[in-house]
């Protein structure tokens, strides 16, 4: 049986964000929240009838407004155009009393499962979008290291290229030089000859 869902309430950036989990940890997740927003006394369980409603009508779905306003939660909203003075007056408490006095809505059991049984599907579905994206992550990933792994091998290919042909070269140059050595032998003993020959000639 699905279980009972409240409305709760935290201010994350430009947005306060809204909406009707089963549990904080659900909301967290719903949010996105790298921490406990709760310990850090920054998010909340909400009974103001206006925000209840809203988030009841879109179970699971994160409802946002400009930053400390007393605006209509939606889906989409706009950024704030003042930040200062009612991030002040929410600070102080002002127009807390206000919303003291209000009376939570009543919802009926049917329409509270009801609420619950739209969250789950909500949250399903947020499941199976994240395994969509950590799908076409992975799939991207897998071609990278494939784009990776043939230019590494064609890399790999070009230096053993190079390496063979460089050993060729040294080896030609190795034995140019041993012929060019031997070369230069044979000329220093035919040279001597020849030079003595003349010499005699000459005498």
């Amino acid at each position: 049986m699905a279980r009972k869902l409240k409305t709760f309430q935290t201010s994350v950036g430009f947005y306060d964000l809204a909406v009707a989990a089963p549990s904080m940890k659900a909301a967290l997740e719903a949010w996105g929240a790298g921490s406990n927003l709760f310990h850090q006394g920054i998010a909340k369980e909400t009974d103001d009838p206006e925000v209840v409603a809203a988030t009841m009508a879109k179970p699971g779905v994160v409802l946002k407004r400009p930053a400390g306003s007393s605006g209509r939660f939606a889906e989409h909203s706009d950024l704030p155009t003042t930040l200062g003075d009612e991030r002040t007056e929410a600070r102080h408490g002002k127009g807390r009393s206000r919303a003291k006095r209000r009376t939570p809505p009543k919802i009926s059991d049917k329409t509270a499962q009801e609420a619950a049984a739209e969250f789950e599907q909500e949250r399903k579905r947020r499941e199976a979008e994240r395994r969509r994206e950590e799908a076409a992550m992975e799939k991207e990933r897998e071609r990278r290291e494939k784009a990776v792994a043939k230019v590494q091998a064609a890399f790999d290919k070009a230096r053993r290229d190079h390496e063979a042909k460089a050993s060729a070269i040294d080896a030609e140059r190795a034995a140019a030089e041993e012929r060019y050595q031997h070369e230069e032998s044979r000329w220093r003993t035919e040279k001597e000859k020849l030079e003595a020959a003349l010499r005699r000639a000459r005498e």
